[in-house]
C-alpha cells in the first residue's frame, strides 16, 4: 500500500508540532483560530511560527522550550506552521508588519501588539542558548 506524499508529510512533521505542543504551545490551524486568538489577546502571547528547517530543530524550537522554563513568561503560547498549514501561517504574518516573512521566527505580543521579534536570520547563527536568552530578556520586560 503506497503512502500519499500529504500523509508522509503529516507523519514526518508531527515530531516538530510535537516539540512545542507537548510543553503547552497551542497550535493555530485555520486562520480563524489565529484571528480568534491572536489579535484580541490580552496580556502577553507568544507565536512560534514553525518550520521544518533544520535551524527550527536545531536553534528554534530548542530555545523555545527552555525560555518558557524561565518563572517570567507569556500568558499564552501559540504556533502556526509555515510550509504546512499555510493559510493560518498567512494570517498570522498579517499581525507580524513590518517584518518580512521568515520561518522559523518567534514573536512576542502584548495586548494584541507586537513588541519583539526574532527573525529567521537571527535564529540561524545563534545557539538555542542564546535565542533563550533573548526570550527571556523580553518575557522580563514585556510579560511582568
Amino acid at each position: 500500500m503506497s503512502m500519499s506524499f500529504e500523509s508522509y508529510m503529516r507523519d514526518m512533521v508531527q515530531p516538530m508540532r510535537d516539540d512545542l505542543t507537548r510543553i503547552g504551545v497551542t497550535e493555530l490551524r485555520t486562520p480563524e483560530e489565529v484571528v480568534e486568538n491572536l489579535p484580541y489577546a490580552k496580556g502577553t502571547a507568544l507565536l512560534v511560527i514553525n518550520s521544518v528547517c533544520g535551524c527550527a530543530a536545531g536553534q528554534c524550537r530548542p530555545g523555545v522550550a527552555k525560555a518558557l522554563q524561565n518563572e517570567v513568561k507569556p500568558d499564552l503560547l501559540f504556533t502556526v506552521f509555515a510550509g504546512q498549514d499555510k493559510e493560518a501561517t498567512a494570517k498570522a504574518r498579517e499581525y507580524l508588519a513590518p517584518y518580512p516573512p521568515s520561518s522559523p521566527s518567534i514573536a512576542l505580543f502584548k495586548d494584541g501588539q507586537l513588541v519583539h521579534f526574532i527573525q529567521r536570520h537571527q535564529i540561524e547563527d545563534r545557539s538555542a542558548d542564546m535565542i533563550a536568552a533573548d526570550l527571556t530578556g523580553a518575557f522580563e520586560e514585556f510579560c511582568k
